[in-house]
């Protein structure tokens, strides 16, 4: 490995529609990201399974799945490819102000925790970064957390960025 190669440093931030994924990324802009370093930047956003079709959207492509017409399966495939680009590009308007900063955009399909692990893994980041949701631990039991997963799993360091609350009596 070159000398420069090992300065380059590989930084995955998992995106998605959140404030708080909004934040994490900005942060890590100011304060992991430098202007002119020779980072690579990979912006990850990961298309979910929601829960009301999670069964169905596994099967979209499956022609034999009664679930929904093939109409109802095209909508909900290009409602979520709209809603993936729009989050990619409104990530992608965060990062315009690099200049040395390679920034690479990548969007997996299925369980955010699978998905952002191997994702993790296959493109050898030296950092994830992710923002956190909040949800506290009754609904992180039931659900699971998605950073708290991910930091167990990967093999870098994961930076697990909360977004500050709002002072009592602050304006939002």
């Amino acid at each position: 490995m070159s000398e420069e190669s090992r300065n380059e440093r590989r930084v995955l931030v998992a995106v998605d529609e959140s404030d708080e994924s909004m934040y994490a990324l900005s942060w890590s802009l100011k304060n992991i990201i430098f202007q002119n370093s020779t980072d690579n930047l990979v912006l990850l956003y990961v298309k979910p399974h929601h829960g009301t079709y999670a069964s169905a959207a596994d099967r979209l492509d499956d022609p034999e799945a009664p679930v929904f017409s093939a109409e109802v399966r095209a909508a909900i495939r290009k409602y979520s490819q709209d809603v993936a680009d729009c989050v990619i590009e409104k990530s992608k308007r965060l990062c315009k102000n690099l200049q040395n900063v390679k920034v690479e955009t990548h969007i997996g399909s299925g369980d955010p925790r699978e998905v952002i692990c191997e994702m993790t893994e296959k493109l050898n980041a030296d950092l994830l970064v992710m923002g956190s949701h909040g949800h506290g631990l009754i609904k992180s039991i039931f659900l699971g957390s998605v950073s708290n997963h991910c930091s167990q799993k990967v093999k870098c360091p994961v930076l697990i960025v909360k977004k500050p609350k709002p002072c009592a009596g602050a304006e939002k």
